[in-house]
C-alpha cells in the first residue's frame, strides 16, 4: 500500500496544527544556527550575508523568553538599527514568533506574554548599559559596533542575573580587537555560516548578480563566506606592527592633528583629532579624539582643547575642504594659537605608505585603547577608503607623523 504524500499529511492537519509546525525552529534550523551543547559563555555565530545569522538569534531569544529566561539585552550597532533588523526585520523577533508569542514594543522594551523584558540598546551609548541586569544577551553585527570594547565591557558587568547567563554573537567577520579576543576566550563557541548554505532562502538572481561577482575575492571571502581575515594581503598597515607602550617621559615634541568635515550635519564624516609626540626617532600616538558627525564650532572647540590638555607645540590642520576657513574658525577660539595649515596634493594611499614604513620600521607606539584607530590602519584600501568610509581617522594620524618624523623642524605658524 502507498504511503500518503507530505502534501496529504499536511492536509490532514488543523490550522493550529499547521501553525506550531510552521514555528518549529528545529524542524527548519540547520544544525549550526541551533544553541551549541556544552557549558560556554559566548556563542560565536560568524556569518556570510545572508546565511540566517539574524534569524538564528530572534529565535535563540524567543525560546529564551517562553522559558522565562529574563531580562535580555539586544544590542546593535545603533538603537535604530537594532529595531529596523533584530525586532522588526524579516528575520526578527517580530515575524519569527506565532501571534501568541508575539511581544509588544513599548519604546525601547520588548513585552513578551511570558512576562519577560527585553531591552534595546545601541553600541554608540555604552553608558546606557550601565545599571540594568540581564540573564542573556543577544549582540548584533558586533564588527560593525562604533564602540565596541566599550559596549561589550558595561553588558559583561550586567550579565549577571540567573543560573547560566549567556549570550549571542551574530556578526559578519571583520578583523577587529574585540573579535579577535572573543575568538581567544575559553567559554566562547564558535559557529560558521557561508552564505551559500542559506542558498533555498535566498534569491537566484542575489547568486547570479552578488554572489558570482565577488566569490572567491577578499571581499566575498569575508562577505559571502564568514572567513574572519586577520590581516589584508596588501594591506599598508599591518597589526603585527602596532606596539602599544604607555607614552615616554621625554616627548620632545607633541602635534595635535586636525581632519576636519566642513559641513556639519548627520551625514558628514568623522572629524579626525589625532595627538601624537616625537622622542628621539620614534613616535608615540598618545590619542585618538576622532568624533562625529560635528559642527565646525564643535571641532574647532575640541582641537583647541586638546592642543592645550597635550601642552601641544603645534596644530597641524588639513584645509582641502574648508581652505582658510578652517584656520578663521580655530583663530576665533584661540587667536594665538600656533596653527601649520596643510593641503593634500596626492592620494590618501600615497601619503600613507612612508607613515606606514615608520610602523614597519618599529618607530611607531600606540597609547593603550586605540583599537578603532588601528581597525582603521587596516582597513585602508588603495581606493583611500576605509571599508567604504573616509579614512579620517588614518587622515589625522598621517598629518601628526608626516609633521613630527618626515618633516624638517620648521617654525610655528600662526593664523591671520
Amino acid at each position: 500500500m502507498n504511503s500518503p504524500s507530505i502534501e496529504a499529511l499536511l492536509d490532514a492537519l488543523s490550522a493550529r496544527e499547521l501553525e506550531l509546525i510552521a514555528h518549529d525552529w528545529p524542524l527548519f534550523a540547520r544544525p549550526e544556527q541551533l544553541p551549541p551543547a556544552g557549558d560556554w559563555t559566548t556563542w560565536l555565530l560568524i556569518g556570510g550575508r545572508g546565511s540566517g545569522k539574524t534569524r538564528a538569534g530572534a529565535e535563540w531569544v524567543r525560546r529564551l523568553a517562553a522559558k522565562g529566561i529574563g531580562p535580555i539585552a539586544l544590542v546593535g550597532e545603533t538603537i535604530a538599527e537594532a529595531l529596523a533588523v533584530m525586532v522588526e526585520g524579516e528575520s526578527g523577533l517580530m515575524r519569527v514568533a506565532p501571534p501568541d508569542e508575539r511581544p509588544r514594543l513599548r519604546g525601547q522594551k520588548l513585552l513578551f506574554p511570558s512576562g519577560v523584558e527585553a531591552r534595546l540598546f545601541g553600541a554608540t551609548r555604552p553608558e546606557h548599559l550601565r545599571g540594568p541586569q540581564f540573564a542573556a544577551a543577544w549582540c548584533d553585527e558586533l564588527g560593525k559596533w562604533p564602540k565596541a570594547e566599550a559596549t561589550w565591557d558595561m553588558l559583561q558587568f550586567g550579565l549577571r542575573l540567573g543560573q547560566r547567563p549567556r549570550q549571542l554573537v551574530t556578526t559578519t567577520p571583520r578583523d577587529t580587537a574585540l573579535l579577535r579576543r572573543l575568538l581567544n576566550e575559553p567559554g566562547t563557541v564558535k559557529a560558521v555560516m557561508p552564505t551559500s548554505a542559506n542558498r533555498s532562502n535566498l534569491a537566484a538572481s542575489f547568486f547570479k548578480a552578488v554572489v558570482a561577482r565577488y566569490e572567491g575575492t577578499l571581499l566575498g571571502r569575508q562577505e559571502l563566506d564568514g572567513e574572519f581575515l586577520t590581516e589584508r594581503p596588501g594591506a599598508l598597515f599591518q597589526r603585527r606592527d602596532f606596539r602599544v607602550a604607555e607614552a615616554p617621559p621625554d616627548l620632545e615634541r607633541i602635534v595635535v592633528a586636525l581632519d576636519p568635515p566642513v559641513t556639519g550635519h548627520e551625514r558628514s564624516d568623522r572629524c579626525g583629532l589625532v595627538v601624537a609626540g616625537r622622542a628621539g626617532d620614534a613616535a608615540h600616538v598618545l590619542a585618538d579624539l576622532s568624533f562625529g558627525p560635528a559642527r565646525p564650532d564643535d571641532w574647532a572647540r575640541r582641537a583647541v582643547a586638546a592642543f592645550h590638555d597635550h601642552a601641544a607645540d603645534c596644530l597641524v590642520a588639513e584645509v582641502n575642504q574648508g581652505g582658510d576657513l578652517v584656520g578663521r574658525i580655530l583663530a576665533d577660539i584661540d587667536p594665538d594659537l600656533p596653527i601649520r595649515m596643510v593641503r593634500a596634493t596626492r592620494g590618501k594611499w600615497v601619503r600613507a605608505e612612508p607613515v606606514a614604513a615608520l610602523y614597519a620600521q618599529g618607530r611607531v607606539t600606540h597609547a593603550p585603547g586605540l583599537a578603532a584607530l588601528e581597525d582603521e590602519l587596516c582597513a585602508l584600501g588603495p581606493d583611500g577608503r576605509a571599508d567604504g568610509h573616509s579614512p579620517d581617522r588614518v587622515d589625522a594620524l598621517v598629518w601628526a607623523l608626516t609633521e613630527l618624523m618626515l618633516t624638517a623642524s620648521r617654525p610655528r605658524v600662526r593664523t591671520l
